[in-house]
C-alpha cells in the first residue's frame, strides 16, 4: 500500500498530515492555503503570517531585536536611530511564505508601504478582510530521542499520533506495513516504511528515515532545530561582509527612506528567530489600547513552551517605561515591565 501523505517536519520532529499535493509553480488556491497551514505550523503555535491588503504597525525595535537574535551581538550605543517613529502605519502590498534551504527555517518576505496618515486616531474604519480559505490539518510535535536520530534505528511515533496523522495500516496482517511517500515544505520528496512491530507493539517510520536524518543533520534532543542553527554563521555569506552592524544600519536607513517618501520597503519576518513579532495588526494594536495598564494588575500570556506546544503563565506588572527612553522614547514597544 503506497499513501501520499504532506509532512512538514523542518527538523523539529513536527508533522501535519494532508492528502494535497505539493504546493509548485502555478498553485491552485487549495495548495496556497495548505502551504501557509504548513508554513505557520512549522512557524509555532502563537504565530500568523501578515496578509495582503491588512492594515497594520511595522516596529523598528522589534526588526532591530531580530537582527541581535541572529547574529547573536547587540548594536553598538553610538549607533543612529534617524529620527525614526517607534511605530510606523503600513499598508501590506504582498507576502511571500519562504522556508531557509539550509536551515529549513520558516521566513516570510513581506513588502510594506507607509500610509499617508501616520495618526492612528484617524484611520478610517475599514471592513475586516476577508477570511482566507483553510485546509484541515492535523499534526503533532514530537523531542527527538537519540534513538530516533540514529542512523541505524527509526522514528518511533505514539499511537493517537499515529492514528490521527497517518494513513491507517491494515491491521489483519501479521506485521501490518505501508510505504509513505512524503514531501517536505521544499517540496523534496521523502519514503519511509511505516510498520508497527515490536514488543510492546508500537508505530516506527524505517527504509528511509536514516537518509532523512542524515539530510536534515537532525540531532538528538532537538525540537526547534531551526532556531538553534539560524544562529550560525550562514554557509557562503561571511560574517566580515554581512555583521550586525550593517544590518542594523540597513534596517533603520531603510525604514526612515520609505517613512520618508512613502515608498515601499521590504522586510523579512523569521518567526523563529525573532523573539516577538514586529508586524502588528492595527486593529489588534488599537485593542490592546483599551485595556487600562496599571502597576499591580495581573495578566495571563501565552508562550511556546519546549515540552509543549502552548504554555500559558501569569504575572503582575510592575512598571510602565520606555525600555530605551533616549533613542525610542514615548515607544510601545515592550514599555510594560512585569514578572512572572
Amino acid at each position: 500500500m503506497t499513501s501520499y501523505s504532506k509532512i512538514a517536519m523542518n527538523k523539529r520532529g513536527q508533522f501535519i498530515n494532508n492528502n494535497t499535493r505539493d504546493r509548485g509553480e502555478g498553485q491552485n488556491e487549495a495548495e496556497q492555503a495548505l502551504f501557509r497551514e504548513l508554513w505557520e505550523a512549522c512557524a509555532g503555535p502563537l504565530v500568523t503570517a501578515p496578509r495582503e491588503g491588512e492594515l497594520v504597525f511595522y516596529f523598528p525595535q522589534g526588526h532591530i531585536e531580530q537582527v541581535e537574535a541572529s547574529t547573536n551581538q547587540v548594536p553598538n550605543e553610538n549607533m543612529p536611530v534617524y529620527d525614526l517613529r517607534s511605530k510606523i502605519l503600513c499598508r501590506v502590498m504582498n507576502v511571500v511564505l519562504k522556508v531557509e534551504p539550509y536551515t529549513d527555517e520558516v521566513f516570510a518576505q513581506v513588502t510594506l508601504v507607509p500610509e499617508p496618515i501616520q495618526d492612528e486616531n484617524k484611520v478610517e474604519k475599514e471592513p475586516p478582510l476577508a477570511p482566507l480559505p483553510r485546509i484541515h490539518v492535523r499534526s503533532f510535535y514530537k523531542t527527538l530521542t537519540a534513538s530516533d536520530t540514529s542512523t541505524h534505528g527509526g522514528l518511533s511515533v505514539l499511537k493517537r499520533h499515529a492514528d490521527e496523522c497517518l494513513p491507517p495500516l491494515d491491521m489483519t496482517k501479521d506485521v501490518p506495513t505501508q510505504e509513505l511517500v512524503t514531501k517536505d515544505l521544499h517540496g523534496n520528496e521523502w519514503r519511509f516504511k511505516h510498520i508497527y512491530r515490536g514488543e510492546p507493539r508500537r508505530h516506527l517510520l524505517q527504509s528511509g528515515w536514516s537518509v532523512f536524518v542524515t539530510s536534515k543533520r537532525c540531532e538528538n534532543g532537538e525540537l526547534r532545530v531551526g532556531v538553534r542553527r539560524a544562529m550560525r554563521q550562514q554557509v557562503n555569506v561571511p560574517l566580515s561582509i554581512i555583521s550586525s552592524h550593517s544590518m542594523y544600519l540597513g534596517v533603520l536607513a531603510t525604514a526612515w527612506h520609505a517613512a520618508s517618501t512613502r515608498t515601499m520597503f521590504t522586510v523579512y519576518y523569521k518567526p523563529r528567530t525573532s523573539p516577538v513579532g514586529f508586524i502588528v495588526p492595527y486593529y489588534q494594536y488599537m485593542e490592546s489600547l483599551k485595556i487600562n495598564y496599571t502597576n499591580g494588575i495581573r495578566f495571563k500570556m501565552r508562550f511556546e513552551g519546549e515540552e509543549a506546544r502552548e504554555q500559558r503563565f501569569t504575572g503582575t506588572i510592575v512598571g510602565i517605561e520606555d525600555v530605551d527612553p533616549k533613542k525610542w522614547p514615548d515607544s510601545k514597544w515592550r514599555n510594560l515591565k512585569v514578572v512572572l
